[in-house]
């Protein structure tokens, strides 16, 4: 079901798309408002796999860093321009008038996870002399707004889908002002 007929679909839209019957929808959520945010955190949810499945690169990122530092952010960029990624963004910000409370619960379960996520790899490579003595909490927020901060410029209000060749020069020009502030 189209994401623009939720405040017009009635549950037994919903039970039909699902392909379960209506009292079923009801057993499990009590309402369509509780059915959307559940969908919204699932979706969250397998967003975070991905990001989470992608940081996990950097336990043991080999002799050279900078290449997995690169290979990480730009396949943390598809991740993050990828379809799911992109209408959960979207959905999130389209429907805050009616669940105020949506972006922090979306937020709180992709990027704040993966931040951590991050920093804890980051406070590895320090413990291992790979990086100079930070903040990893700090350096993986910088890390992560130096690859989504010049695409979330590029393609504003979706007017243009960015390129694989984009999303590289941006992971490899993110990279590169990180290791010049992080690089041992």
């Amino acid at each position: 079901m189209a994401a623009q007929r939720l405040a017009q679909a009635c549950v037994k839209e919903i039970a039909e798309d699902a392909g379960v019957a209506k009292p079923t929808v009801y057993n499990h959520l009590s309402d369509k408002e509780t059915l959307f945010r559940h969908t919204l955190e699932a979706a969250a949810d397998a967003v975070l796999a991905e990001n989470l499945a992608v940081v996990e690169r950097l336990r043991d990122p080999g002799d050279d860093l900078c290449a997995a530092l690169e290979d990480t952010g730009h396949r943390l960029l598809k991740v993050c321009g990828g379809e799911r990624s992109s209408a959960l963004r979207w959905l999130t910000y389209s429907q805050v008038g009616g669940f105020p409370d949506l972006i922090e619960a979306v937020q709180s379960r992709t990027s704040d996870r993966l931040t951590e996520a991050l920093a804890d790899r980051l406070a590895r490579l320090v413990l291992a002399g790979r990086l100079r003595p930070c903040e990893p909490a700090l350096a993986a927020q910088q890390f992560l707004a130096l690859l989504t901060g010049p695409l979330e410029a590029r393609s504003r209000l979706g007017t243009r889908k960015v390129t694989a060749p984009e999303t590289r020069a941006v992971a490899d020009a993110a990279v590169d002002t990180f290791l010049r502030a992080y690089g041992t």
